[in-house]
């Protein structure tokens, strides 16, 4: 059923009219100099086109058509209760007087967006009976012009024009959609324009802002205006934004002890005939426009729970019945419904954003990109509206340049699972950072979640890839198992023991070391990747293996999938009810590193040690070819073995590792961590750090279960 727009009124004959020009903006607002001109009323009725330019009458459904030169009058309401659609009543014609205010016509509906005829104004019975033989009206007992518009006399008809409209407004859970549910709300049922002011920035909660009030024009809206075929003008399907935002001023400084600051410290809704309305439009639209005269517009302050936060402006077109005083109590209605909307949407959004930024930070900003293994992540949360959750991944470079690989996954969907879930992350990184087994990096954050609270609850997987000797070291605590996608296309769902969940207490964990081929993928996942209320987690296990199986075959035996893409296939796989849980996804393409780029001796701790690892590292250039990188190489090599065979009692361990770049590092077993210090001139040592950081393109220093590891890293040339 198509919905046009609901009028107050019947529009006033206009045969033999000259057509109206098609000015956009309307007279709704006019320059100061068009509202002091008293022939401008009279050039609108004759069409004179440097007259002000209304904005043109509705066309009624049942109306005799319009001729040429002549307004397409406002659309007719449906026929009273009784009567057949489409059929005039016994004894009128087609020009018969149209039902009461505020009814909808019967048509198809084409735009979803309209309100449907159930929030609008119903067909009141009777309104007719309101007018008297003489043409006046029976409350008031003042003349009505033939065909007059008929305003909303009764009180049933406000109220159910403020319901509808307040349900309409409602519906809105941001700040845009409140705002334009109230000026679709409005627009054309109570006024034909509105113009919506909001403070900028809009405070938040109890936050006092600082500086000037400003408002700035949010939205506007009118009844648009087309031509059809015939050269009338139709009946539009909905409001939509006009130029009137283009004639009035986007911003407007509420000025201290001002008129328009007394208006809106006022509250309530006035006139704009009103004597401190007056002063305070131009204030907000600009001195160069004004309103038309009379009771045709209403300026109404917006009022959240504890300040104004704005102020709509309605409008009607001079042709039209002005306000009534009881319009004053809508007006108040709406923008009461409206701010109080408004500043919860305000609210809604800071919350959402804070939790969004905690979840944000929570997680790790870039990947790593270690030695022997590229990387890719995705995350999605349950919900758009509720971005946080205890979903996490990460990648941590380990020395020896391995890497762990971990995926976790918090119980609960809220703030405090994800502030747990940040707390165990940095835990991990920390254990990590020690260089600890598997299996005792999970029964330190079992330990760690017994300490945040008897019911913090996780899973995790924590793996660890060692490039060198392609191969990985898995513990589970709980958490579903990896798949591991080999190069060949076959995936394999990897047997892990499931261990127990985090904060359990009192349970051991297992590690198991697998291999870890050139070329093969291997993907953690949380468990909402795979379980939903349509199906088990094993059941989403075996999907997830064969999803890779077949993605894999896209690409050849030879040739893996690239791993973004492959990411996104695996979230492809999730249905519309598959989304009942975080998704937290990391995979990791083992690209290893061949033998041939490793060189790895044990230099006993003695004076000879500095030489013997110099003359090691020249040969092992000149096999690479990298012969110009030697003095470099060996004057680092030299200061680095020095420093550890100065404090080492045990033999101490040099590796060079030939990638993208060359990295050298120097194993003992003293646990302190060497110092980047400046020596002074006197001192005999303490250069060799100073010299590695020149040099070097990175360094640093990791300490072990059993020593430390000093490393560097020089761009091949």
């Amino acid at each position: 059923m198509t919905e046009h727009p609901t009028s107050h009124e019947r529009h006033r004959p206009s045969a033999g009219r000259p057509p109206t020009p098609a000015d956009p903006r309307g007279a709704l607002l006019r320059t100061p100099e068009q509202v002091s001109t008293p022939p401008a009323a009279a050039a609108f009725d004759r069409g004179d086109p440097h007259g002000p330019v209304a904005l043109p009458a509705q066309a009624r459904t049942g109306d005799a058509p319009a001729g040429p030169g002549t307004t397409a009058q406002c659309a007719k309401q449906g026929p009273p209760a009784g009567q057949g659609t489409g059929t005039p009543a016994p004894g009128t014609g087609a020009s018969a007087s149209p039902g009461p205010e505020h009814t909808q016509p019967a048509a198809a509906e084409q735009d979803p967006h309209r309100p449907r005829p159930a929030e609008s104004i119903p067909v009141q019975p009777g309104g007719e009976q309101e007018r008297t033989s003489a043409g006046k009206d029976r409350r008031t007992g003042q003349g009505l012009p033939p065909s007059g518009p008929m305003p909303m006399r009764r009180d049933g008809d406000r109220l159910r024009f403020v319901g509808a409209a307040t349900r309409r407004i409602a519906r809105g859970i941001d700040l845009d959609e409140i705002v334009m549910g109230l000026c679709r709300a409005t627009v054309p049922t109570f006024s034909d324009a509105i113009l919506v002011y909001l403070r900028d920035p809009l405070p938040v909660g109890d936050e006092r802002p600082t500086g000037p009030v400003v408002l700035r024009l949010r939205r506007t809206d009118r009844i648009p205006e087309e031509r059809d075929t015939e050269g009338g003008f139709i009946a539009a399907l909905q409001p939509e934004p006009s130029d009137l935002s283009t004639m009035t001023a986007e911003l407007c400084e509420v000025r201290p002890g001002g008129a328009l600051a007394e208006v809106l410290r006022g509250v309530r809704p006035v006139f704009a005939d009103a004597p401190a309305a007056r002063a305070a439009l131009p204030e907000l639209l600009g001195d160069d426009l004004s309103v038309p005269g009379g009771q045709r517009a209403i300026l109404a302050p917006l009022r959240g729970r504890r300040r104004v936060i704005g102020a709509a402006l309605f409008l009607r077109r001079p042709e039209r019945m002005a306000f009534e005083t009881d319009d004053l109590l809508v007006a108040a209605q709406l923008a009461t419904h409206s701010a109080l909307g408004i500043d919860k949407a305000v609210l809604y959004g800071r919350e959402a954003y804070i939790a969004d930024e905690l979840q944000r930070t929570m997680l790790p900003e870039t990947l790593p990109r270690p030695t022997g293994v590229r990387l890719a992540s995705r995350y999605l949360p349950a919900a758009e509206t509720a971005r946080v959750g205890g979903d996490w991944y990460d990648a941590i470079p380990l020395p020896g340049s391995r890497v762990a690989l971990v995926v976790g996954d918090v119980m609960g969907h809220s703030m405090t699972s994800a502030a747990i879930m940040g707390q165990l992350r940095t835990t991990a990184q920390t254990l990590a950072g020690l260089d600890l087994p598997p299996q005792e990096v999970l029964h330190h954050l079992d330990e760690q979640a017994q300490r945040l609270g008897t019911d913090r609850m996780a899973t995790c997987l924590y793996a660890v890839y060692d490039p060198v000797a392609h191969r990985i070291t898995i513990a589970n605590a709980g958490h579903p198992p990896p798949v591991l996608l080999h190069l060949g296309g076959r995936a394999e769902v990897l047997r892990v023991p499931p261990g127990a969940p985090i904060g359990v207490g009192g349970v051991d964990f297992e590690a198991v070391e697998l291999d870890a081929p050139a070329g093969a993928t291997l993907l953690l996942y949380t468990d909402g990747l795979v379980e939903s209320r349509l199906r088990d987690v094993w059941t989403g296990i075996e999907q997830l293996r064969e999803r890779l199986a077949a993605t894999a075959q896209l690409t050849g035996p030879d040739h893996p999938p690239p791993l973004e893409a492959l990411c996104d296939e695996v979230l492809d796989m999730l249905g519309p009810g598959d989304r009942d849980d975080d998704i937290a996804l990391l995979a990791a393409r083992f690209d290893g590193i061949a033998p041939s780029d490793v060189a790895y001796w044990t230099l006993d701790p003695e004076d000879s040690a500095p030489g013997r690892a110099r003359r090691l590292a020249r040969r092992a250039l000149s096999r690479w070819g990298l012969e110009d990188m030697s003095d470099s190489v060996e004057l680092l090599v030299s200061e680095v073995v020095t420093n550890a065979v100065r404090y080492a009692s045990r033999p101490v361990t040099l590796r060079l590792l030939r990638t993208d770049v060359l990295r050298c590092e120097v194993g003992d077993d003293v646990p302190q961590l060497p110092r980047l210090r400046q020596a002074r001139a006197t001192d005999e040592g303490g250069r060799g750090l100073y010299l590695v950081n020149r040099l070097a393109r990175r360094w640093g220093a990791t300490r072990l279960s059993t020593g430390k590891v000093v490393w560097f890293e020089l761009n091949r040339s």
